[in-house]
């Protein structure tokens, strides 16, 4: 899959942006003990420890659903379940995923599940006030019901989504759109939306429709 320069910087940026957080706490821990010393230790460690389980939390997360190890044969659904719950653990938003809850026989092919775990990200995005992020089977595929305040895709998402948008209109805002639809695209997967419901929105994951030239080529191939 080929990435654009402008791409993996504001994917780099979003990552950097989203580690400053718990980073720059661990640091305010160590500033703490050093300016005030014994008073405020216990405090300060507690701010370190929190904070360091925050940032190895989105780190494990960042390695999976953009890096290698997202693509890797072996991902399990249990190993993508755990890594979505504990990074949205102590926020705003609630991830429902059942253990017990099936995923289609297309989970098991390669990339589905990285996508899956990028369209959460991306669910996170449109749940500014809060709400509450349920995974289900839906039978050829998987859907993501996204529940909450304003809860919907605006028209630069869904263009980002799409892909029917120059590299160069990307903003920090749409890139987890757009990576999240050519991880799709790259692995032979669409994500298709739906918002009609106020405060609700479906995202669904199934494989791609085949296009003319596909079926085309295949009809020829099962000739031959």
């Amino acid at each position: 899959m080929q990435i654009d320069l402008r791409v993996m910087e504001l994917l780099s940026s979003k990552v950097c942006h989203d580690l400053v957080s718990p980073v720059s706490a661990i640091n305010n821990g160590v500033e703490l003990i050093e300016d005030i010393g014994g008073s405020v230790v216990e405090e300060a460690m507690k701010l370190i420890g929190d904070s360091a389980v925050n940032a190895a939390r989105r780190l494990r997360l960042f390695r999976m659903a953009y890096g290698r190890a997202g693509s890797e044969e072996n991902l399990s659904v249990r190993d993508v379940r755990q890594v979505a719950e504990q990074y949205l653990s102590g926020g705003k938003i609630t991830l429902v995923w059942n253990e017990d809850q099936s995923l289609p026989e297309g989970a098991v092919q390669r990339g589905f599940l990285k996508t899956v775990l990028n369209m959460i990200i991306l669910a996170e995005e449109t749940l500014a006030y809060g709400g509450v992020v349920t995974v289900r089977d839906a039978g050829s595929g998987c859907r993501l019901e996204v529940v909450g305040r304003s809860a919907h895709l605006s028209l630069q998402l869904q263009e980002a989504l799409d892909g029917a948008v120059a590299v160069d209109e990307l903003s920090p805002r749409s890139i987890q759109a757009y990576v999240t639809g050519k991880f799709a695209e790259h692995f032979g997967l669409k994500v298709v939306y739906d918002h009609s419901i106020p405060d609700r929105l479906d995202l669904t994951l199934a494989a791609a429709p085949a296009t003319p030239e596909a079926e085309t080529e295949t009809r020829l191939v099962n000739v031959s």
